[in-house]
C-alpha cells in the first residue's frame, strides 16, 4: 500500500511539472511570438527543447531549497505532498482559466507551507530560509528584471544609433538574435522549474528509504525535464495571448532585450538555490523594455492584474492545500496530527 501511495505521489509531482511546462509556455516564448520572429509551433519547439537541455547546464540548488528549506523534511509523507500538488493545481487552475500568469514556484512554496501546518502546525514551517530565499527574491527579482531590462534596451537603442542602423535593419539583426535569447531564457526556464518537482520526489525518496540522502538521481532530472518539455510544447495559449500581447508591444530588438535581461536573472537566481518565478522574471523585463518608449506603453491596468495574483498565490495555494489535506483526515486517508 505504502508503494502504492509514493508512486501517486510521483506521477502527481511529474503531472504538476507537465502543467508547469504548459501554463508556462508564455514565459519562453511571449516574446518571439509578440515580435512574430517565430511561429507558435516553432517557438513551442523551441522552448520545448530548451527546456529539458537546461538540466545540463545548472547545479541543483533550486531542488534543494524546495525538498529541504520550505518545511521541515520529517514531517513529510506521500499523502502531505498529494494534498499539496492537489491544493496548488486547484490555484493554477483558476489562474489558467482568468488568463493570469502566476508563479508555479510559489504555488508550490505555498501549497508545502499549507500541507505542512495541516499535518504538523506552524513549527514545521521554516520560516527564515523562506523569507531569504522565496519572499526576499519574489519581491526583488521582478525590480531587478525590470531595471536590466529597461537599461539593456537603452543601450542596444544608443549602440544602433551610434552605428547608425535603420529601425528596419536594426529590427532584421535582433530578429535573428532573439531566437538565440528565446532558446536562452527557455533554458534557465527549464532549469529553475523543473529543480523544483525534483526536490519534491527526491524529499520523498529519502523519507521512504528509497535513497540514502538528499542526491537527486538522474532519472528524476531527466523524467522532470521530460515532464516540462512536453507540457511546454502543448503551450499554455491564453496565458501566451496575456504575456505577448497586453503587457507592451514589442519589436524584436525589444524581445531580444526582454529574454536576454530575465534568462540572465534566472540563471543568477538557480546558481544561488533561489526558486524564483520565471513569469517575475519575464514579465518585470517584459514591463522594463516597454516603459523605454514611455511609461504609458505598459498597459499597467493588465500589470496590475498579474501583480495582484502574485500577491495572493502563496496564501491561496496553502489554504488550498490545507483544505486538502483536512479533506484527507476527515476521509481517515491519514491520522490527525
Amino acid at each position: 500500500m505504502v508503494e502504492v501511495v509514493v508512486m501517486i505521489a510521483i506521477a502527481a509531482a511529474l503531472f504538476f511539472s507537465f502543467w508547469n511546462g504548459f501554463t508556462d509556455a508564455a514565459n519562453s516564448i511571449a516574446t518571439v511570438v509578440a515580435t512574430r520572429v517565430l511561429t507558435p509551433i516553432k517557438a513551442v519547439a523551441l522552448a520545448a527543447v530548451g527546456n529539458f537541455i537546461g538540466m545540463f547546464f545548472f547545479p541543483v540548488a533550486v531542488a534543494v531549497t524546495i525538498g529541504t528549506g520550505i518545511i521541515n523534511s520529517e514531517i513529510v509523507t506521500a499523502e502531505l505532498i498529494i494534498a499539496a500538488l492537489v491544493g496548488g493545481l486547484v490555484w493554477d487552475v483558476i489562474t489558467w482559466w482568468l488568463a493570469l500568469p502566476v508563479s508555479e514556484s510559489h504555488v508550490l512554496v505555498g501549497s508545502l507551507m499549507g500541507a505542512g501546518i495541516a499535518a504538523g502546525g506552524l513549527k514545521v514551517v521554516m520560516i527564515q530560509s523562506i523569507v531569504d530565499k522565496v519572499v526576499i527574491p519574489m519581491v526583488t527579482s521582478p525590480i531587478i528584471a525590470f531595471i536590466v531590462g529597461f537599461g539593456f534596451t537603452i543601450f542596444i537603442i544608443r549602440i544602433s544609433l551610434l552605428m547608425r542602423l535603420h529601425p528596419s535593419r536594426a529590427n532584421r539583426h535582433f530578429g535573428r538574435l532573439q531566437i538565440f535569447s528565446s532558446l536562452f531564457f527557455s533554458v534557465t526556464h527549464g532549469t529553475n522549474d523543473a529543480q523544483k518537482v525534483m526536490g519534491i520526489i527526491t524529499v520523498l525518496l529519502v523519507t521512504y528509504g528509497l535513497l540514502p540522502a538528499f542526491d537527486v538521481p538522474l532519472w528524476v532530472i531527466l523524467a522532470s525535464h521530460a515532464t516540462i518539455s512536453f507540457g511546454t510544447f502543448l503551450g499554455g495559449w491564453r496565458i501566451v495571448r496575456t504575456m505577448a500581447f497586453k503587457i507592451t508591444k514589442l519589436r524584436p530588438y525589444q524581445g531580444f532585450a526582454a529574454e536576454t535581461s530575465g534568462a540572465l536573472i534566472l540563471a543568477t537566481t538557480a546558481t544561488l538555490g533561489f526558486p524564483v518565478s520565471t513569469t517575475h522574471a519575464i514579465a518585470g523585463s517584459i514591463m522594463g523594455v516597454g516603459a523605454t518608449r514611455r511609461l504609458s506603453a505598459v498597459r499597467w491596468g493588465m500589470a496590475r492584474r498579474i501583480v495582484i495574483a502574485w500577491m495572493l498565490t502563496i496564501p491561496i495555494s496553502a489554504i488550498f492545500s490545507y483544505g486538502v489535506y483536512q479533506l484527507f483526515i476527515l476521509t481517515t486517508l491519514v491520522a490527525p496530527a
